[in-house]
């Protein structure tokens, strides 16, 4: 919260051994404060209503409520896991290992709601507010994770870590992936009006069901006119299931990593890397790069078509959503695809998540994602083309993330600017968007 409102306070937050006061890494880091501050539009994912690790609160309605802006907030997932809902008895463990763990997962249940989802502020008002589900879901969310875990076989102790593992990957939930869209009109906008498309696609598939997802969306917004912006966390991890490492798989599920800190249980000892590692030169490549061109056999990469459609996608008017990379339009002056809008790095794109040790760069990954269709593009890699309201200088900003000792989000936010009005790049006016993980 004090990342948007309270830059000075933020400030006091920041990890001073790392980032020292005055330095010129805490000035950077201050600097992304106010863009941030500075946002329009924000498109937020995963944002917890009545959830204990962010202490009960709307989070949705606290945020716009200190910014000063609408909001639109659309339930995704209602939590009813037995952990989400205090009633876990981890029978596999010894008495005095639970008598620790349980007051741990203990909830307010006057409080407790178990609701997450996408949300959607802005400066302006927000029309037409919609939240339509996906007919595709490829992982059900409670019939696959109930049955995710096996029972305890009794007399097995040895059994026990791997049981209690599975408990804590276990998200059994109520809901599914959608789209939450929204309208903002006002004069100074090209058209007199903006669509915005905030989503969260799944993890849990493979990448031909995230294209199912896309495809899906795609077609609800197929007939819009004007600018349309989607942001969100598109999961393009290209595999099935995001990893985590087991510290931040505990600490997002009950909200603190104090009780294992203190405890070291002997549990955790076989799952502190990452559930799952990749090798090789073309993970490298594709984690840092999910746009990259597949080469079948030799250097594939699952994700391509994601994004060839998109590229090749056409609303009914002709227009198309922006590729461009131009390097006086975009951060560190990078060209390459989408690097107006998103923030390449000298490899790839910066990754905008990361499991808790990442060995060399496996574990890190380009997950989430701001794309554009300004009002005059018929195709997406038309530099001579106007670029009012086109992408410019999309950025990620992993050094506020990283500012305090246990990052802000999993997800590093995004911001790009929007300009009102055909740009020079200096003293250019401007709409930002940002979009962020659960903050």
């Amino acid at each position: 919260m004090n990342a948007f409102t309270d830059p000075a306070g933020f400030a006091k937050l920041i990890d001073a051994k790392e980032n020292p006061p005055g330095s010129e890494k805490q000035k950077l880091i201050l600097q992304q404060v106010a863009l941030l501050k500075e946002a329009d539009v924000i498109v937020l994912n995963e944002v917890d209503w009545g959830m204990r690790r962010t202490d009960y609160r709307d989070v949705t309605a606290d945020l716009a409520a200190a910014l000063g802006m609408n909001y639109a907030y659309g339930v995704e997932f209602v939590e009813v896991d037995p952990i989400a809902l205090g009633r876990e008895k981890f029978e596999e463990l010894s008495a005095e290992e639970r008598a620790e763990l349980l007051p741990e997962i203990s909830i307010d249940q006057a409080r407790y709601r178990g609701l997450h989802g996408n949300a959607i502020l802005s400066r302006f008002r927000l029309d037409n507010v919609k939240l339509e589900p996906f007919a595709y879901q490829p992982h059900d969310w409670y019939k696959d994770e109930r049955a995710s875990v096996r029972p305890l076989e009794k007399g097995k102790r040895k059994a026990a870590a791997a049981i209690f593992q599975e408990k804590m990957q276990r998200e059994v939930r109520r809901g599914g992936r959608m789209m939450l869209t929204a309208e903002i009109r006002d004069a100074r906008l090209p058209d007199g009006h903006l669509t915005i498309v905030a989503t969260h696609l799944e993890d849990k598939t493979k990448p031909s069901g995230r294209r199912k997802q896309l495809e899906e969306l795609l077609a609800r917004i197929k007939n819009t006119r004007g600018p349309v912006v989607v942001a969100g966390d598109m999961n393009t991890s290209t595999h099935n299931g995001t990893p985590l490492s087991a510290e931040r798989l505990l600490k997002d599920r009950l909200g603190s990593k104090s009780f294992w800190i203190k405890q070291g249980l002997s549990l955790l000892t076989g799952i502190k890397l990452p559930t799952l590692l990749l090798g090789g030169l073309n993970a490298y490549r594709t984690q840092a790069d999910p746009t990259v061109r597949s080469v079948p056999l030799i250097a594939s990469n699952p994700e391509a078509k994601f994004f060839d459609r998109l590229k090749d996608f056409r609303f009914a008017d002709g227009a198309a959503f922006d590729f461009r990379g131009e390097r006086a339009r975009s951060v560190d002056q990078k060209d390459g695809p989408l690097a107006n809008s998103n923030q390449r790095g000298d490899k790839g794109f910066i990754t905008t998540f990361e499991v808790e040790r990442t060995i060399g760069f496996v574990g890190k990954y380009k997950l989430d994602w701001i794309f554009v269709r300004p009002p005059a593009l018929s195709a997406p890699y038309k530099k001579q083309a106007p670029h009012r309201f086109a992408p410019h200088f999309g950025g990620t900003l992993k050094s506020l993330n990283n500012a305090l000792p246990d990052r802000i989000s999993d997800h590093s936010p995004l911001v790009v600017d929007l300009p009102l009005n055909e740009p020079r790049i200096m003293g250019r006016k401007r709409t930002r968007a940002a979009t962020a993980g659960a903050l």
